[in-house]
This record gives C-alpha cells, sequence and structure tokens, in this order.
C-alpha cells in the first residue's frame, strides 16, 4: 500500500472521529449494553438448591450494639487480629452489629435471665453445672454453633434426597434436617439442640426448630459478649434461613423467640463464605479440656484455705 493510501485512510479515521454524535432517531441506534445473565442456583439430582461444601463465618463484626454501660466492655469478634492469623483473608466485611432486629442491635433479654447468667457466672468455681455446655463438651447449641468464635468457624454441608446435613468444626458436631416434609418429634421428647425439620423456599432453606429442653444456653462463646450463658427455655421457638446469594455466598439468618426470657424476638444475620480449600480439623473438646478441671480444682482449693482460716479462728 503507498504512502498517499495511508494518509487517505487516517484522514477517513479523524473525520469520523470528529463528526458528532447522531440525534436520536437518525441513523442506526447504538448497541444496546450487554445485560448480565441472572445467575442461576445450582441444583442437586433431586433438585434441591444445591448447597453443598464448606462456609466460613470468621466475622469482626460485635454481636450487638454496644453500649458505654455494658460491664463486659466492647467486643470485637470473633478473637485475635485477622493481622495474626490465617483467617485473615476469610473475614467478612465489618458491620454494625450480628442482631438485625431489635433496631437498636440489642437482644431484648429479660432482667431475671441475666441476674441468672451472672449468679452463674460467680459460681463456675463450686461446680460443672454453672458452666456452659459448651464448657462442658457438650454442644454449643443451636443456633449457637453458628455464631462465630474465634477459630474453628467451619461448616460443611452436605445433602441428599430429603435431607440437609451440616458438621459444625467446633465439637465436630454433626446435624441432620429433614426436608421431606415428615412433622416434628412429640412434644414430650426434648433435646438439646431441639427438632430441626426444614423446607426450601426458592433458594432458601427455612429451618423450624422446637422441642427444646430447658438445660442450654442460647449462646456459649465469649464472641457473643452479654448474651453468653443465656438460659433457654422450653419455649424456645428458632427459625433459620440459609439463602444462596450467589456461588461464594450463603446468608444465615435467624429468628430467636422465647417468651420466658426474651421480652420480644430478635434476630441476627451472618453471612457465610465458601471455601472450599479450608481444612476442618478435629476438636477433641474432652481430650484438650482443661479449663474445666482446673476451675474446679481452684475452687476446692479455694475451699481448702477457707476451712483451715475457719479452724484458726
Amino acid at each position: 500500500m503507498s504512502m498517499r493510501h495511508l494518509l487517505h485512510g487516517a484522514a477517513v479515521v479523524v473525520a469520523l472521529w470528529w463528526l458528532p454524535a447522531q440525534p436520536a432517531g437518525q441513523g442506526s441506534a447504538p448497541p444496546a449494553a450487554p445485560v448480565a445473565a441472572a445467575w442461576t442456583a445450582p441444583r442437586t439430582p433431586d433438585g434441591q438448591p444445591d448447597i453443598q461444601g464448606i462456609w466460613t463465618n470468621y466475622d469482626p463484626t460485635p454481636f450487638e450494639v454496644r453500649l458505654p454501660t455494658d460491664p463486659r466492655g466492647v467486643n470485637d469478634g470473633t478473637g485475635p487480629s485477622g493481622d495474626f492469623d490465617d483467617t485473615a483473608p476469610r473475614r467478612n466485611q465489618r458491620r454494625r452489629s450480628m442482631v438485625v432486629d431489635p433496631p437498636n442491635g440489642r437482644v431484648p433479654v429479660l432482667p431475671w435471665a441475666e441476674a441468672e447468667r451472672d449468679l452463674n457466672l460467680t459460681r463456675i468455681r463450686d461446680a460443672w453445672e454453672y458452666q456452659t455446655p459448651w464448657d462442658r463438651c457438650i454442644t454449643r447449641g443451636i443456633p449457637g454453633g453458628m455464631f462465630p468464635s474465634g477459630y474453628g468457624n467451619g461448616y460443611r454441608f452436605v445433602q441428599s434426597p430429603g435431607v440437609v446435613a451440616i458438621l459444625y468444626e467446633m465439637i465436630h458436631e454433626p446435624r441432620i434436617i429433614p426436608v421431606d416434609g415428615s412433622p416434628h418429634l412429640p412434644s414430650n421428647i426434648r433435646m438439646w439442640n431441639g427438632d430441626s425439620r426444614g423446607r426450601w423456599e426458592g433458594n432458601t432453606l427455612v429451618v423450624d426448630i422446637t422441642n427444646y429442653n430447658d438445660k442450654g444456653d442460647i449462646a456459649t462463646n465469649a464472641a457473643t459478649g452479654r448474651i453468653r450463658g443465656i438460659a433457654h427455655s422450653q419455649e424456645l421457638h428458632v427459625v433459620e434461613r440459609f439463602t444462596l446469594a450467589n456461588p461464594d455466598t450463603l446468608n444465615y439468618e435467624v429468628t430467636i423467640t422465647d417468651p420466658k426470657v426474651y421480652s420480644a424476638p430478635w434476630k441476627v444475620v451472618i453471612p457465610l463464605t465458601r471455601d472450599d480449600d479450608y481444612q476442618m480439623f478435629e476438636y477433641a473438646c474432652h481430650e484438650g479440656n482443661h479449663a474445666m478441671p482446673n476451675t474446679l480444682s481452684a475452687g476446692r482449693t479455694i475451699d481448702k484455705a477457707g476451712a483451715a482460716a475457719s479452724k484458726k479462728q
């Protein structure tokens, strides 16, 4: 091609570049902006939304909105700084509080329940009955097991026809949730973690939980602040919602109703993050539970010292 042709082509390009845009309705219409395709949740062979895999909820968000008068101070979420542990890349974005309802971000605990929690705290050296179920290696509870701690916040979801199973890393608890339409157990059967029955509403797994005993606590880890150690009654009713928002986010929402313990229902929202590279390790609770014998032995030492002092008087 000659230089003359090159210069002519360049002139045409420049001329076209300077031409004003065509008014609407004149000439050809500009190309439409690409429209993102709506995301469709994957399905298991039996048609359930597929939520299988490992999800984590490392979260620096305070459980409640904190007040200056809170005796337990300000809590910064799930344990140590992300700068010094392997949870840093997995941390959720910090939010105002995990409690979203009531709107003030505070759990509406009745005074008697807070007083009982405080009394139990003063007696933890006296007997094992005054310690939380987690301290006793029984359970972190439901929904307490979904409230993030400083470590061990991995959850493996597995599905089969009519069933969703969750394996909790902490205390390695397995949980079986029927989604086959079967009814709750008879009301005279009471359990630590209640009786879970699930159903699907679109991409949301809704789990209704009843039949609790009155031996457990609603939350058992320190990251829940003043809610740790609050007892639940047999009237506890929990409704969980696991919603698959996108391939990497499973939103967890739980509404808690217990008229004997709270003046109104309350709700917690926590996003779960998919992390199929996360390694879930055995949580050997009883084998490594030095806190319980150490606490009780300290209490016996204090008792002996008190008895010796009384004899000298």
